[in-house]
């Protein structure tokens, strides 16, 4: 991606002080392309959707860089949730181990 200058203009429309645009270009070059990719995907996807990011843009930057958490339910679990097998809200079928059926969804 490395442009920082979509970043700065999604992060500004939102709030963030124009004093630290120094501070988060710099912060924005520590990260390789493809996390600059994800970083800047999600603090869209958020903005788009109303949920909440930081207006500190070095902050911001930090927290969408996190992996996203990979959310688990026993297949039991997930039967007694959804009523169904089928993939709901994100989740899908796995079989990690060949023994025993989980559901997945990374968020």
């Amino acid at each position: 991606m490395n442009d920082f200058q979509q970043l700065w203009v999604l992060l500004r429309q939102h709030g963030s002080s124009a004093k630290r645009e120094t501070e988060c270009a710099a912060k924005w070059a520590t990260y390789p392309p493809e996390m600059q990719q994800r970083i800047y995907n999600a603090i869209r996807s958020k903005l788009e959707q109303g949920k909440f990011v930081h207006y500190d843009p070095v902050r911001a930057l930090e927290e969408n860089a996190r992996p996203p958490r990979q959310q688990t339910l026993s297949y039991a679990d997930y039967y007694a949730r959804y009523h169904t097998t089928e993939p709901r809200d994100g989740w899908q079928m796995a079989n990690p181990t060949g023994q025993k059926v989980i559901y997945v969804r990374n968020g």
